[in-house]
């Protein structure tokens, strides 16, 4: 039940059957130290600022125990928030089907048994900066989102630690012009896409409540949206446990040095991967955390490309 809180903003306390391992569960949402929308206090809070159907929120979460998270939410936003803070944190998953047989994905779930999927709801605030991260380094598409958001968000509601920005909607990231998206180092077929799906928003939003085939089916229809970038907003927005980034430049490489001790391309690591179905994500996120993730470096690395400059 969520209670007004005498310092301010409504608060919620939730408590699971099984650990909750904050940090790393949130931890995806974050694009950057410096993402405009993410402040993480020295008390080890996590703050947020989102826009929910009813308006923006700003939120605080905090871990009380191994299984309980407590919530502090302000603006119009609060209680859509807080009312769906379990569905959040995917409180409802079922690892009853996952029995990792490599070592090292079952060592890393032993070790990180309170790591949860994230099921935001929130499909076009996910969207916005996995299509800024296609085909670009992240250092840039991190760079790009600040940019925007600051310009474009609004105030984060409430006493945040510092200053923070609410993502912008879909109608104002629609009418961003096409030489600001340049100035911001975004060019052109990004900048196309971000307006197409700001343009089909509402349709898009329906994913949150399709399966996840469907899901991808609905996300796909926008031009510019591929298989990756539908992963990567149904790992943050639709708590897809299965949710496998099939085309990103490095995930295969480490997959197959990390497991195998050897570099593979997307279709070996698909199939490799076949039998952790349906959690083939998890299984990613729990070699990264566990720190077991990795590949050689054998070059330099690709140059950062300045598209404002082009």
């Amino acid at each position: 039940m969520a209670v007004e809180s005498r310092t301010g903003g409504t608060t919620r306390t939730v408590t699971a059957d099984r650990p909750i391992d904050l940090a790393h569960t949130l931890a995806p949402l974050r694009r950057g130290s410096g993402d405009p929308c993410h402040r993480t206090t020295a008390d080890g809070a996590h703050w947020r600022a989102a826009r929910m159907a009813a308006g923006p929120v700003t939120y605080r979460l905090t871990q009380q125990g191994p299984r309980e998270i407590e919530a502090r939410a302000w603006g119009p936003g609060a209680a859509e928030f807080l009312d769906g803070l379990s569905g959040l944190l995917c409180l409802d998953e079922d690892l009853a089907d996952f029995e990792p047989s490599h070592p090292k994905i079952a060592e890393a779930h032993r070790r990180f048994p309170g790591l949860r999927m994230l099921r935001t709801g929130l499909v076009f605030e996910a969207l916005v900066p996995a299509v800024l991260e296609q085909r670009v380094h992240t250092i840039s598409a991190r760079a790009s989102w600040r940019s925007l958001v600051w310009r474009f968000g609004e105030p984060a509601p409430g006493p945040t630690p510092a200053p923070m920005r609410v993502p912008p909607d879909a109608e104002t990231w629609r009418h961003i012009p096409s030489w600001v998206y340049h100035r911001a180092n975004v060019d052109p077929q990004r900048s196309r896409t971000i307006v197409t799906a700001a343009r089909m928003a509402g349709k898009l939003e329906q994913a949150a409540t399709m399966t996840p085939a469907d899901a991808v089916r609905r996300l796909c229809a926008v031009p510019g949206i591929g298989v990756w970038t539908a992963a990567e907003i149904a790992q943050r927005a639709l708590g897809d446990p299965d949710a496998l980034s099939v085309g990103d430049f490095h995930l295969a490489g480490i997959v197959g040095w990390t497991l195998l001790g050897r570099p593979i391309d997307d279709d070996e690591m698909v199939e490799y991967l076949e039998p952790l179905r349906p959690h083939r994500y998890r299984a990613i996120r729990l070699l990264e955390i566990a720190g077991f993730a990795h590949k050689p470096k054998f070059g330099p690395r690709t140059p950062l490309v300045d598209h404002s400059r082009i």
